[in-house]
């Protein structure tokens, strides 16, 4: 099986397949970094009495980031949370309907989530907001998180307009 395929088992190519495989590993990459620095941070407290400066401000965009990562790769692989306790009993037809019904609603709400982000992104350019230790900026961040956003709208679009086989 493909890293990215369907739960049908049918491999996922295409542009779309890509950006969200290379968010999910960089959403990986970040969360193994977040990791160490949380546990370098630990071990210099130990030793020296004192953490890494700012190791909070970094965790916080790292984890947020890693998360966003995911959402349109487990998209993709339909790998989301599913409640068909109702619908099993529905014909196969009637089920793929109403789940490219629900990609689509979540295509909706993550492109709306990722366009305000964008936005968010931008006014934090424009007003040069910081985080408080670091004095990082942080319209990067968001910004990565509205790309990670936009790419998981592409993938619920694509999941509705590609319905699944029953497994």
């Amino acid at each position: 099986m493909a890293l990215t395929a369907s739960p049908g088992g049918r491999p996922q190519h295409g542009p779309v397949a890509l950006l969200c495989r290379a968010l999910m590993l960089a959403g990986g990459a970040m969360l193994l970094a977040t990791a160490l620095l949380t546990a370098a941070s630990v071990l210099r407290r130990w030793l020296l009495g004192q953490p890494i400066p700012g190791d909070f401000e970094l965790v916080q965009a790292g984890s947020g980031l890693a998360v966003f990562g995911f959402l349109a790769f487990g998209t993709l692989r339909r790998a989301n949370i599913l409640v068909d306790s109702f619908t099993s009993w529905l014909p196969t037809g009637l089920c793929r309907v109403i789940d490219a019904f629900w990609n689509l609603v979540w295509a909706a709400a993550a492109a709306l989530l990722g366009w305000r982000m964008v936005l968010g992104a931008l006014d934090a350019w424009r007003s040069d907001t910081r985080s408080m230790v670091l004095s990082m900026p942080l319209w990067w961040a968001i910004g990565l998180g509205a790309l990670a956003l936009l790419a998981t709208a592409l993938a619920a679009l694509r999941c509705a307009l590609q319905p699944a086989e029953k497994t």
